[in-house]
């Protein structure tokens, strides 16, 4: 998989209309609700005939019906639709259909759907999409289904984790599907030549940063400019690193703690001696593949997939190190549970169900045979040879996913509604580029932050 094209970066998800949606954002894992006051029927119309449908078969009582995302490259779609295609199912079950849903308004198009009764009974979307539709009891739960996994020993092949993530109050509200993490590269030949060490705990980064500095290169390298999320990842990453995070036990926000007042401090310290690239508050994260490229970036945290997107000659040098060792002793990282679930819409709960087994029974062909999705759920999959090729990814998966935690840290795991408040929400890039651009301290842009997510919740 080594020349396989990366996820979709999740960074490069466009922003609502501020006139429509009050100004929300959105990213590929995550999901606001647009307004009931959508002409349901007629935009999902208007999306379904232009979004790209995959010419199988047509959608007819009985069917269920499977909306899936471009989550990989040019063959990811052809393959998932060939998967879909080729489920026969159990007498008295529909056949399954598929459709194709650009990542271009999708929020409209699922909300549209969903509204109007329209829409599928079983997708993919956006990694906190079940989460809102969750919310307004339009999700059909998966517990039934995960029990039956226990029995034919798809349960135990998750990794570990992933399938309490999607645990709610009522039940569980998807199952997970791929991964989008967050990790620590470096390019080999540029720490080589500064001499510097892959770093294994906070001050190895700064001393990495301080040699790279010496030979022209930035030691952090990130984006955060419009429509680029990673850097607030990246800066919710250290929090979590040192033990910290957003929410606490009861789900609430609490952003103002020792850990993570610390975490930003270590950030401010390594904008202080410019050791992150100034321009990074305005880059895209094409901007910040194309300063990889260049030489600039020596050292940062991104995506599973950036050497892939880097590419060229600087793409095999990109190498992903093992998690860093906080202060206060912890490792962990922030990472995105991407997700397929199920909606009451649909011909039969029983046939949604039999047909997502035999889907996840069957899907390993999406990362064995290179089509670019995010990293697996299931051990089985990563244990295949054809994923082993890719070192990278076999040390993100070995290294990192047993360490990663979601938006919920680190009160626990399990995703609910009010993360949606800081996946991609102008709250976050306002902190982010705050930290960032060296125009605070680490409290009072923390206080800020824990103000504007109280605000967004009681909204």
């Amino acid at each position: 998989m080594n020349d396989v094209q990366a996820l979709p970066r999740p960074s490069e998800g466009k922003q609502l209309m501020a006139s429509q949606f009050s100004g929300v954002a959105f990213t590929r894992r995550g999901f606001i609700g647009v307004a009931g006051g959508l002409a349901a029927a007629g935009l999902l119309a208007a999306c379904t005939s232009s979004e790209g449908g995959s010419g199988g078969v047509a959608s007819g009582d009985g069917e269920i019906k499977f909306w899936n995302m471009p989550w990989g490259n040019t063959e990811f779609n052809k393959l998932d639709e060939q998967i879909t295609g080729d489920y026969v199912p159990t007498a008295g079950m529909g056949a399954a259909s598929y459709q194709i849903i650009q990542w271009a308004n999708f929020t409209q198009t699922f909300s549209a759907a969903v509204a109007s009764n329209t829409g599928p009974a079983v997708s993919s979307g956006g990694g906190t999409q079940a989460f809102q539709f969750e919310s307004q009891d339009k999700i059909a739960y998966a517990d039934n289904l995960i029990e039956s996994w226990k029995a034919n020993g798809l349960y135990d092949d998750f990794l570990p984790g992933l399938i309490d993530t999607m645990k709610v109050e009522k039940g569980y509200a998807a199952v997970p599907y791929n991964l989008d993490m967050r990790v620590m590269w470096y390019n080999k030949s540029l720490m080589e030549k500064a001499g510097a060490k892959p770093p294994t705990d906070w001050q190895g980064y700064i001393d990495a940063a301080a040699a790279l500095k010496k030979i022209d290169v930035y030691g952090y390298g990130t984006a955060a400019g419009a429509g680029s999320f990673t850097g607030s990842h990246v800066l919710t990453g250290w929090m979590v690193n040192n033990g910290g995070g957003l929410f606490d036990e009861e789900q609430q926000p609490n952003c103002v703690t020792p850990a993570n007042i610390e975490a930003m401090e270590f950030v401010l310290e390594m904008v202080k001696k410019g050791y992150v690239d100034p321009a990074s508050v305005t880059y895209t994260s094409a901007n910040a593949d194309s300063q990889w490229a260049a030489g600039a970036f020596g050292l940062g945290f991104d995506g599973g997939g950036l050497a892939a997107n880097v590419g060229g000659d600087v793409g095999p040098q990109l190498v992903v190190g093992s998690p860093l060792t906080s202060p206060a002793g912890t490792k962990g990282s922030l990472y995105f549970p991407n997700n397929i679930m199920m909606y009451k819409n649909s011909p039969s709960q029983e046939a949604s169900e039999a047909f997502l087994t035999y889907y996840y029974q069957n899907m390993k062909s999406l990362w064995t045979e290179g089509t670019g999705i995010g990293l697996p759920p299931l051990k089985s999959i990563t244990e295949t040879p054809e994923f082993k090729t890719n070192a990278n990814n076999v040390t993100i998966i070995n290294e990192w996913q047993p360490i990663a935690r979601t938006w919920a840290a680190p009160g626990g795991d399990a995703l609910f509604l009010g993360v949606t408040a800081v996946d991609g929400t102008p709250a976050m890039e306002t902190f982010t580029q705050s930290i960032l651009g060296g125009r605070t301290d680490a409290k009072s842009a923390l206080t800020a932050l824990q103000t504007a997510i109280e605000a967004s919740l009681a909204s």
